[in-house]
């Protein structure tokens, strides 16, 4: 019997590592009960491009580096990117995520409006600078978590963009610093940037600027107040202005493009500078994890995440699990802390069964906290269930009704 774990995070819980370590350690201690197969699991962890990006990296043959950057309000932090040859994969929330404000900004789970005002990408373009230093060529930048509504302008000077205001003085970080820019020097750019290939790995498909732009939608959730939302956007229009103005780039074009506006604007300065090519975060990361190839002889998939909603189905982790599963021909079923999907919705989705840690212990801080052992206790169940219906096509039974409440959850 060979399994393909392949989850993303648990949010606030687990990593998706993790979570697929806890389910194999489940099935396999159902196996060791039972004695009358063999089981050999692959656990591929993936994510959508956001948080999570790295770990799928790693697990699928890329080298991890860490390296000291500017966080998101100037303080050092230790950031990650993994390369494997030429390539490289840089995930945003490391050097410049809203998990990486002090805690004195946060007020209710949201980082203060001077936070959301002074936040910049900076050490992500430092990120990149570095994975250039090793001979990356292609390079997948993974958009999600950010602290940032900068339009990416920190991200360009840390690749060696100049931003300046009237005085000839270099711009400090932060969105808000952009309603001073007065100009913007390219020359300075690091060259290696015009022999890289950039992916941005996002799903948001938002413009820069208005009333669905980066400020307009996202400055809220990382503080914003509606006066700072207002201040943002003119301040991300200066920079697009200027930018047109002083580079001959269409930049206007670019912040109309979809993901634009996503972390913050880096969308665009990715789209407008760097010539990233945007595409959906799963598949980006199913590609380089070669999850289709890795599905080969494989009898199970099982796949989640946090929680399986109505937004998983718009191309979220799971959903491009199934989708790959299906393919390939192998069923797939669905783990995650809670769902509020119908048995409707999860068999249109590809899921043969679903199977939430609520459906364990109905008190979801419990879950939260003890997810790991909730989950080899899924993972014991599935077990002990692949084994009878195993056992039962051998030997020419139909499978039990209660193997088929396990596997159809």
């Amino acid at each position: 019997m060979r399994v393909v774990i392949a989850p993303d995070k648990f949010k606030g819980s687990l990593s998706a590592p993790d979570v697929a370590q806890h389910l194999a350690s489940g099935l396999r201690s159902a196996f060791e009960v039972r004695g009358d197969a063999t089981l050999e699991v692959t656990s591929i962890p993936v994510a959508d491009g956001g948080e999570g990006t790295l770990d799928a990296a790693t697990g699928s043959g890329y080298t991890r580096r860490s390296i000291r950057v500017d966080g998101p309000l100037g303080h050092p932090v230790n950031a990650e990117y993994a390369i494997r040859g030429i390539e490289a994969v840089v995930e945003m929330a490391t050097a410049s995520g809203l998990a990486l404000l002090p805690k004195t900004a946060l007020v209710g789970g949201h980082p203060r409006s001077e936070a959301a005002m002074t936040a910049t990408s900076l050490g992500t373009g430092q990120l990149i600078r570095a994975a250039l230093d090793e001979g990356c060529r292609t390079i997948v930048l993974g958009v999600g978590g950010s602290a940032t509504t900068d339009g990416g302008a920190g991200l360009l000077q840390g690749l060696g963009a100049r931003l300046l205001d009237l005085n000839g003085q270099e711009l400090p970080g932060g969105g808000g610093a952009l309603a001073r820019l007065h100009s913007l020097d390219l020359t300075t750019l690091d060259p290696r940037v015009a022999q890289t290939r950039f992916v941005l790995a996002s799903d948001v498909d938002n413009p820069l600027l208005g009333a669905s732009g980066a400020a307009a939608v996202f400055g809220p959730q990382k503080g914003a107040t509606q006066e700072d939302v207002d201040t943002l956007d003119a301040a991300l229009a200066r920079f697009v202005e200027v930018l047109a103005r002083d580079t001959g780039l269409n930049a206007a074009e670019a912040a109309m493009t979809p993901g634009a506006g996503a972390a913050g604007g880096v969308g665009f300065a990715a789209i407008a500078v760097l010539h990233a090519t945007r595409r959906p975060g799963i598949d980006v990361v199913l590609e380089f994890t070669r999850l289709s190839e890795r599905l080969a002889g494989a009898q199970l998939v099982i796949t989640g995440e946090g929680s399986l909603d109505e937004q998983s189905l718009l191309g979220k982790t799971p959903l491009g699990v199934a989708r790959a599963a299906a393919a390939a021909g192998v069923p797939v079923i669905a783990v995650c802390g809670r769902s509020s999907l119908s048995r409707k919705q999860q068999e249109e989705s590809g899921f043969q069964g679903v199977h939430a840690l609520t459906d364990l212990e109905d008190d979801v801080e419990i879950c939260i906290a003890e997810a790991g052992r909730l989950l080899e206790h899924v993972g014991h169940n599935l077990g002990l269930a692949l084994q009878e219906r195993t056992t039962a096509r051998e030997s020419g039974p139909t499978e039990s009704a209660a193997t088929k409440e396990t596997l159809h959850a």
